[in-house]
């Protein structure tokens, strides 16, 4: 499978992509040299998963999903928290030719029927916590034919995504896809009526990645970057896996919903070169306390995009969102620029 190229020699940088072309392949085939590196670091358990071991994980979960029966084009509903596990069965599912359909955790019964049924999905990836709000509807989605849960459980009738991980060979050769093919869904948040299913193409993460994660917020492979979005948002999808996995740096994920204490906590014990956020989080809840410890600290770059700040706001976030080596902040509201053809 060849791989992408892009010259950063010139404005913009020129990327060339080969007809035949897999998106994921592309983001783990390149760190032969650094492959004993973590990719991804648990912000609580500090597990660490390298660059190898996501290669390899990955590889052996699209094997999986093709010996259940999947097949190329085929959807896949992917609802679980910040793991380990998310960027293993996204780029999973991309390797084998499936589309992942990457949606909100927060979600209802209804929101999650309508999206199955709408997408089509023939699996559903989802952990264990979050399966009451699916089983009211699952047996009502005609397609839904696999349920696979961050562990087995014979009451839910699901198999453990560890399990397969474990059980399979790793995948010879990522699918044949095609650099216009369909590489995975979002669905938009629905506020004109229902959501709306948009669909990327295997050409847009690599073009995103060396565009702006590299060219303009200037990513190294020795940088560590921490998201406070989760990874079913296109704004973090860039942030936390494309952009850090096309240039070999390491990201820090958070499972849990991401409290202005919790975000501190992961500035000062990970101390992430490179942090990503909006400014409500930064401000914080009216009236809500910050950690003590971070009530000091000073910015040094606030890099902001399509959002503007009161006179007011500016001192306020800027003496809240340094901590220890940060030197990068990226603050914005909306980031569907991420994945625009």
């Amino acid at each position: 499978m060849q791989l992408s190229q892009a010259d950063h020699r010139v404005t913009p940088p020129q990327i060339s992509i080969p007809g035949v072309y897999n998106a994921a392949a592309d983001l783990l085939l390149r760190h032969g040299a650094h492959a004993d590196k973590a990719a991804y670091i648990d912000a609580v358990s500090v597990t660490r998963l390298s660059y190898s071991q996501l290669n390899e994980q990955s590889h052996r979960f699209a094997q999986a999903l093709l010996n259940l029966g999947l097949r190329q084009e085929d959807r896949v509903l992917l609802c679980m928290h910040d793991s380990l596990l998310w960027p293993v069965a996204f780029l999973g599912c991309m390797l084998a030719g499936v589309v992942p359909v990457a949606v909100n955790t927060l979600l209802t019964s209804n929101d999650y029927a309508f999206m199955l049924k709408d997408s089509r999905a023939r699996a559903l990836l989802v952990p264990k916590a979050l399966w009451p709000v699916f089983a009211p509807v699952a047996d009502q989605c005609p397609h839904l034919q696999h349920i696979l849960a961050d562990a087995a459980d014979t009451a839910m009738g699901c198999m453990g995504i560890p399990e397969l991980i474990h059980n399979n060979q790793p995948l010879a050769q990522a699918a044949h896809t095609l650099t216009d093919d369909v590489c995975f869904w979002l669905y938009s948040s629905g506020s004109t009526g229902s959501p709306k299913g948009t669909v990327h193409l295997h050409s847009h993460v690599i073009q995103t990645a060396e565009l702006y994660g590299r060219a303009v917020l200037g990513l190294q492979e020795n940088d560590v970057v921490f998201s406070a979005a989760k990874l079913f948002f296109a704004y973090d999808l860039g942030n936390a896996l494309s952009f850090p996995l096309a240039v070999g740096a390491t990201t820090v994920l958070l499972a849990a919903r991401p409290t202005p204490a919790d975000v501190f906590h992961v500035l000062q014990s990970h101390q992430p070169t490179v942090f990503y956020g909006v400014p409500n989080l930064v401000r914080g809840p009216a009236g809500a306390p910050f950690p003590p410890s971070c009530q000091s600290v000073e910015a040094s770059c606030v890099h902001q995009r399509r959002w503007s700040l009161t006179d007011r706001d500016r001192p306020q976030m800027a003496s809240r969102i340094r901590c220890g080596n940060t030197r990068r902040h990226r603050l914005d509201r909306d980031a569907a620029y991420l994945f625009v053809q």
